[in-house]
């Protein structure tokens, strides 16, 4: 059978708060963010591991309250001055740990978005206690800051998550399928959206609708389990 031509069109990113599907793996850190305005000292710090939600919250936040996005590592070449008294969100800050001048941009913004009124958010894989920041004034404020975790999707947020990428695809999927996936899939958020697009990739490329069968000849092609 002739192969068809595959188109890599690029699927909606939605980021938004309709978007944000909340199960008990996220929400209490949802609820925390949802209560910006009475966050003490008006900063939290939100962490996570990879995959488990934390960039979309993030930009949950910043629409709700009208912030700017930075991650860390671009800090040094912001113009920190500008932010001050605006919201303001900082993610992957554990990734500077040890740059003794990222850390000083990170402390002066800190500094001035909170004493001239705005809010601060600041995202990580874990608490800043486990960081290595070495800068002793900004490692005390980052410790006493309200923490926020994001726990490893459940089933539940996986399931919903797999739902909604297969429909922003417009593809509909066999009531098996979903289970199917879970139970072999990496449990994180990025895997179930690269999971979805090589699904999706495969079915066009042998011309049929997505099934089962057709998932678990590409798992068992990608992984060599059984199935």
């Amino acid at each position: 059978m002739a192969r068809q031509l595959t188109f890599d069109l690029p699927a909606r990113a939605a980021q938004g708060l309709d978007d944000f599907l909340v199960t008990p793996s996220n929400a209490t850190a949802m609820s925390v963010v949802e209560a910006w305005q009475d966050w003490p000292n008006r900063k939290l710090v939100l962490v996570g591991a990879e995959g488990t939600g934390k960039t979309h919250l993030t930009h949950v936040w910043a629409g709700t309250a009208d912030a700017q996005i930075i991650n860390a590592t671009d800090l040094i070449d912001t113009d920190i001055p500008a932010l001050a008294g605006q919201s303001v969100a900082v993610e992957d800050a554990d990734r500077i740990a040890g740059d003794a001048t990222a850390e000083t941009a990170l402390f002066h913004l800190h500094n001035l978005v909170l004493a001239e009124g705005g809010s601060l958010l600041i995202t990580g894989i874990a608490a800043p206690s486990r960081w290595g920041i070495g800068l002793p004034d900004l490692k005390s404020r980052l410790e006493g800051t309200t923490l926020a975790t994001l726990d490893a999707p459940d089933d539940m947020l996986l399931s919903a998550v797999l739902v909604k990428l297969f429909d922003d695809r417009q593809i509909a999927v066999p009531a098996n399928l979903i289970d199917y996936l879970l139970a072999r899939m990496d449990r994180s958020l990025a895997a179930a959206a690269a999971l979805v697009e090589q699904l999706d990739q495969a079915a066009l490329s042998e011309g049929r609708p997505l099934t089962r069968n057709l998932a678990a000849r590409f798992l068992h092609r990608e992984t060599g389990s059984e199935t």
